[in-house]
């Protein structure tokens, strides 16, 4: 109590000195502080659009687009429109946390170059469809859909997570929907999958049990490769989750242990395909966005 009341302080002196402000203001010619809020939106607007143009579309061939547009959407999807004060952070978390990474490793600078979307979408909120939730959408190579950009922040870990998970989760698609996938993963464990329709019915170890890194990544073979690609790259304890045995005592612990296997020859299948068709060394470009996650 004793500091909710200092900070309620706190918060009033603020205002009586705004007030205090508001009353010398004024004193001076009303046409000085009429400025329109509208007006003001605009000028920060035309700033962002300058340094979008600048920064991502001159330098990476990316358009960023962040003014609400109703073709972005699919029918019937509803979805809050991104705060013009998350957008420069938002842009700043895509340049450190997924072209850095890209740009500090070995042939990952032109894979980058050669193949990050033509245009990238900001929603500001998320997409709630059939009791799921959409966290972003890979539309043939060409367009990433990112959300939940209003609750920006670099300094949250489950935010920066969250926003990893979806980017490099939809960036994986790019590989498969241009390379195919690695031959011999969809035979890993094929009876597995559950389709698009009732994934969720799953819990993580149902779907380590059966060799997948989310229920997610049962619905189909694509997102299978894609959710494995995305967990490897952005989960500080994905080998403590995916990768490394159990010392077992339950069979329940043995069923996650034989989809362990499964995950283990997945993730060569994929590293192995990676290396292959861009050139990139998966564990080389993990390494370099793990440099930029603090683990609490």
């Amino acid at each position: 109590m004793i500091i909710s009341h200092v900070l309620y302080q706190k918060y009033l002196k603020g205002g009586m000195f705004m007030l205090m402000m508001f009353m010398l203001a004024s004193c001076y010619d009303k046409e000085t502080l009429n400025v329109p809020q509208k007006e003001n939106e605009d000028l920060i607007a035309n700033e962002l659009d300058e340094y979008i143009d600048q920064n991502f579309v001159q330098k990476y061939g990316m358009a960023v687009r962040y003014r609400y547009v109703d073709s972005y959407l699919s029918p019937g999807q509803r979805v809050t429109p991104v705060k013009l004060d998350a957008v420069r952070p938002m842009l700043d978390f895509i340049e450190e946390y997924w072209a850095q990474p890209f740009l500090e490793v070995e042939n990952g600078a032109e894979f980058f170059y050669d193949h990050v979307p033509a245009e990238v979408i900001l929603f500001g909120g998320l997409i709630y469809q059939g009791g799921t939730v959409l966290l972003g959408v890979a539309e043939a190579g060409a367009r990433i859909t990112l959300l939940n950009v209003n609750d920006v922040d670099p300094n949250d870990q489950d935010w920066i997570l969250f926003q990893l998970g979806t980017i490099y989760h939809e960036f994986a698609h790019v590989v498969h929907q241009r390379y195919k996938l690695p031959t011999g993963f969809e035979n890993v464990s094929p009876i597995g999958y559950t389709g698009p329709g009732s994934w969720f019915i799953l819990t993580d170890d149902e779907a380590l049990e059966r060799g997948f890194v989310s229920p997610y990544g049962t619905s189909s073979v694509n997102e299978d490769f894609a959710e494995i690609v995305a967990f490897y790259l952005f989960d500080p304890e994905f080998h403590e989750r995916f990768t490394i045995d159990e010392e077992c005592t339950t069979v329940d612990c043995e069923r996650r242990n034989e989809g362990r296997a499964k995950l283990r020859q997945k993730l060569s299948l994929i590293a192995d395909h990676y290396e292959k068709v861009t050139g990139i060394n998966l564990e080389e470009l993990r390494a370099a966005t793990q440099s930029k996650i603090v683990v609490p």
